[in-house]
């Protein structure tokens, strides 16, 4: 599904990720990380994609929204997971949205 996003600017975090064959509860911890985003003031949606690259787009109203989303505790505890066990490799990239069209 394609997030539903405010008018410009707001941000967006692209999360880039190669997987482990580790799964050990990733999915549950996926389904979690994105009902607690939902909560946190500022989130504005999110879309993903995987194959043998994943990419999670998230949107945000502003850097402080990112800020506390990154320091949330559970949060935390999946980055850690999955730079133990779940991510060979991964790169966060956050982007200021200034055109957003469609159709």
């Amino acid at each position: 599904m394609i997030a539903q996003t405010p008018p410009v600017p707001y941000y967006a975090v692209i999360f880039t990720s190669i997987r482990t064959g580790v799964d050990e509860g990733y999915g549950d911890m996926a389904a979690e990380m994105v009902r607690l985003a939902t909560e946190q003031d500022g989130f504005l949606g999110v879309e993903s994609a995987r194959n043998d690259t994943g990419i999670t787009v998230s949107y945000w109203k502003n850097t402080d929204a990112i800020r506390t989303w990154k320091a949330n505790t559970s949060h935390l505890l999946a980055q850690k997971y999955g730079r133990d066990k779940w991510y060979e490799e991964y790169k966060v990239r956050i982007c200021l949205v200034e055109r957003d069209y469609g159709f």
